[in-house]
């Protein structure tokens, strides 16, 4: 098993320092964004596209720092219906995978997207509890007519290039939870389409990430190491569908590069938060969280993503190499 990180966290670093980071840690593997949200801040996509050398150049670096390229990452809205957003994240994912295909990387990580809620729409919506009909109906659209045939088109794409696709299962798209990566998963006939099995986002759903890993079995395909604190008191008074959150605009979000508000500021007394690996659950998560994936891929790559606000660059990811080098010493990966 290969423990890492995804390297967006240090997107103003460069790619030399990242890795020196990652090796000081006592990590092995990285995760490199491609596009998307995000962009490419440690890969030169158009060198890499165009020329064997830089190819060879590129992956002598991951190679001297001891680390291994293990993902790329292009986390975005594919099947977004805003003409500037989707075809754009489309593109890129299409992009990834040639890519991956070029440097030998067997595992790109995205979303499955998530549509409008009609033709003609323009605005991305999320159906979360379908109790009504209408709500089906919404439904049966975004499968049918658009998620469906994208995905279909993504498995021959990939099929093709002998790279797996990772799905991130994250509220705010279809694919959110085990029984929409299976839907995906048995709609597209896919061989080359799983899932990214990031716990964070199950946690605050109520889902066990353990039981969730045991239950895709071979369609879990790659892992991310987050960890997510649910802070009962205020779950007990607001729930875990919080809408208190408000906006941030685009000049103050460091990542943003689409020129739109992608980043919204936490409540201060949230439900629920992403923290480093260990600041929500101890090992008594982590060891069977690491094992049950052994279980599955010994190989598999299991890269940290730092998202807690209450640390900085370095220290969150040194908290979170610390606990997850931990657990795997313990579970014996």
């Amino acid at each position: 098993m290969k423990l890492g990180a995804y390297t967006a966290c240090l997107h103003d670093r460069s790619l030399d320092e990242t890795l020196k980071i990652l090796g000081e840690l006592g990590l092995n593997s990285a995760e490199i964004n491609t596009g998307g949200f995000i962009g490419a801040p440690h890969l030169p996509i158009d060198d890499i596209l165009t020329s064997p050398a830089a190819r060879e150049d590129y992956l002598g670096r991951f190679a001297q720092a001891g680390i291994t390229l293990t993902g790329l990452n292009v986390n975005g809205n594919p099947l977004n219906p805003d003409p500037l957003v989707g075809p754009r994240h489309a593109a890129d994912l299409h992009r990834t995978i040639d890519l991956a295909a070029l440097l030998g990387v067997k595992r790109v990580v995205t979303m499955s997207g998530l549509p409008g809620g009609h033709p003609g729409c323009t605005t991305a919506n999320w159906v979360v509890n379908p109790w009504d009909s209408q709500w089906l109906d919404i439904l049966d659209y975004q499968w049918t007519e658009v998620a469906v045939p994208f995905w279909k088109d993504i498995q021959a794409r990939a099929a093709d290039a002998d790279v797996k696709i990772c799905i991130e299962m994250h509220p705010h798209n279809l694919v959110f939870n085990p029984p929409t990566m299976q839907r995906l998963a048995e709609q597209t006939n896919a061989t080359h389409i799983g899932a990214e099995m990031d716990p964070s986002h199950l946690f605050w759903q109520g889902i066990d990430p353990v039981a969730a890993v045991e239950h895709l079995g071979d369609l879990v395909f790659h892992a991310a190491a987050k960890d997510t604190r649910i802070n009962d008191d205020n779950v007990r008074r607001f729930g875990v569908l919080d809408d208190r959150f408000t906006r941030v605009p685009a000049d103050r979000n460091p990542l943003n590069l689409g020129g739109k508000n992608t980043l919204n500021e936490w409540p201060s007394r949230p439900s629920w938060q992403f923290v480093a690996v260990g600041r929500g659950h101890g090992e008594e998560f982590w060891v069977p969280f690491l094992r049950a994936l052994h279980a599955i891929d010994p190989d598999m790559a299991v890269n940290i993503e730092h998202e807690d606000t209450e640390l900085d660059q370095i220290e969150g990811l040194r908290q979170a190499a610390e606990n997850l080098l931990a657990a795997a010493r313990t579970a014996g990966v």
